[in-house]
């Protein structure tokens, strides 16, 4: 299993590209790894055939480990399944070698027991759970883990939260039966009804990794921070009439001018004037970042993906624009490694590409606020000069900024839409 980024220590199989007794050359794609919501295509190494695959689709091993071999064409060639190989001690190998012997029950892992730092002696935690954990303040010694070895995962931590946030039952006060009456004995509690079947008409699609992902990153983050939208309307009349003045020239030098390096620009103006849209909600107080990393959301037919533009404010329009075209080509060919869709702190969703007017986007935790960005529209909208009012036919655009009422109130976050709004009507 490769190191596909930096803060990355383990992968999921996607899907093996060849199979037992395939030739592949050197560099050429030979599986897709999943992590977090980021598949990427794993060159081979070296070139030949594939003699063994060891860990199969769906299975999560650490960075390092051994997950198929490559060698000549002569050297015959192994296939595992995709399930993953139970831990069989000598005495079971032993009995199952016996003749008429009943198959051994897998063996179970051991529980994790908690070490004096607070890690768990029996593995490691994945990022995702190293993030829930930082966010929540959580001990990791009072949750019990499902993983391999006791390790916590990300669905056990989830499962801590819901059941810490839930409400404690409130039993009624007892009531003393009277000496005459019999105690008076509560009917037992029904099980749960079992799902209902799904009628013939009806498919069940299983959800993938990405949909997962994203599923529980948007509950997560309604469950964690109270979201409040508010709502402006900018004039991008010079925004317009700047990128066509200046498209050829960005084709000359290798880069498609789009509105997008337009809206980066002008919410890094507007975090410069309001620097608390650009932190983070602790228990300890807000966390301030001094840079500013930009994530720009890129639809794709099986979810969204965020790349995340670093050190925004040190690039020009022509640099913004080349890096955004090389992540979300990137990012629509799954070729964008897991370090580049984190660590940002803001967030952009130019949802008006697909024709919506203005939305209430959720927060990518733990950033302080999302902006929302809608379709570029032709409208009559009144303008007034020299004192006189008049009609105008203007490309209108609606900015929706969801923001964490935890850190901001409604003036601070109207004062950095109004920045982003005016950075936009003054390009």
């Amino acid at each position: 299993m490769p190191q596909l980024g930096e803060s990355v220590t383990e992968g999921t199989i996607g899907r093996w590209l060849k199979r037992p007794g395939e030739t592949v050359a050197k560099y050429e794609p030979l599986l897709e790894v999943i992590t977090d919501k980021v598949d990427t295509e794993v060159p081979a190494p070296e070139g030949g055939t594939v003699l063994e695959i060891l860990v199969g689709e769906g299975e999560t091993v650490r960075v390092g480990t051994v997950i198929a071999r490559i060698g000549a064409p002569e050297e015959a060639a192994v296939s595992v399944q995709p399930a993953a190989p139970a831990l069989v001690t000598a005495g079971q190998a032993a009995a199952a070698t016996a003749p008429g012997a009943a198959p051994p029950a897998p063996a179970q892992p051991a529980p994790a027991t908690p070490a004096a730092d607070g890690t768990l002696r029996s593995g490691f935690i994945s990022p995702v759970v190293a993030r829930l954990v930082a966010e929540h303040g959580l001990d990791l010694t009072r949750i019990t883990g499902t993983g391999q070895g006791g390790r916590v995962t990300k669905q056990d931590v989830l499962r801590y939260l819901e059941a810490r946030e839930a409400p404690a039952p409130v039993a009624p006060p007892a009531t003393p039966p009277a000496p005459s009456q019999p105690p008076v004995v509560a009917p037992p509690v029904p099980a749960p009804a079992p799902a209902a079947p799904l009628p013939e008409d009806a498919e069940l699609v299983p959800l993938t990794p990405m949909r997962r992902s994203i599923a529980e990153h948007m509950e997560r983050s309604v469950r964690t921070a109270p979201h409040v939208t508010t709502v402006m309307e900018a004039d991008l009349s010079r925004v317009v009439a700047h990128r066509e003045a200046n498209k050829a020239a960005f084709e000359r030098q290798g880069a498609r001018l789009t509105f997008t390096p337009y809206f980066v620009q002008a919410v890094v103006a507007g975090l410069q004037q309001v620097p608390v849209m650009n932190g983070r909600f602790t228990d300890a107080g807000i966390v301030l970042n001094r840079r500013i990393h930009i994530g720009v959301a890129v639809a794709l037919d099986e979810g969204l993906l965020v790349p995340v533009v670093r050190d925004a404010d040190e690039k020009n329009l022509l640099g913004l624009a080349r890096i955004i075209n090389d992540l979300a080509e990137r990012a629509r060919t799954r070729r964008l490694t897991p370090d580049e869709t984190q660590g940002g702190t803001f967030t952009i969703s130019n949802h008006g590409v697909s024709g919506s007017l203005f939305a209430t986007p959720i927060i990518n935790q733990p950033q302080a606020a999302i902006l929302g960005v809608g379709a570029i529209v032709k409208r009559p909208v009144v303008v007034t000069q020299h004192g006189v009012d008049a009609i105008a036919i203007k490309p209108m655009c609606y900015l929706s900024l969801t923001f964490d009422h935890r850190i901001a109130d409604g003036a601070t976050a109207d004062a950095f839409l109004a920045a982003v709004k005016a950075t936009l009507e003054r390009v």
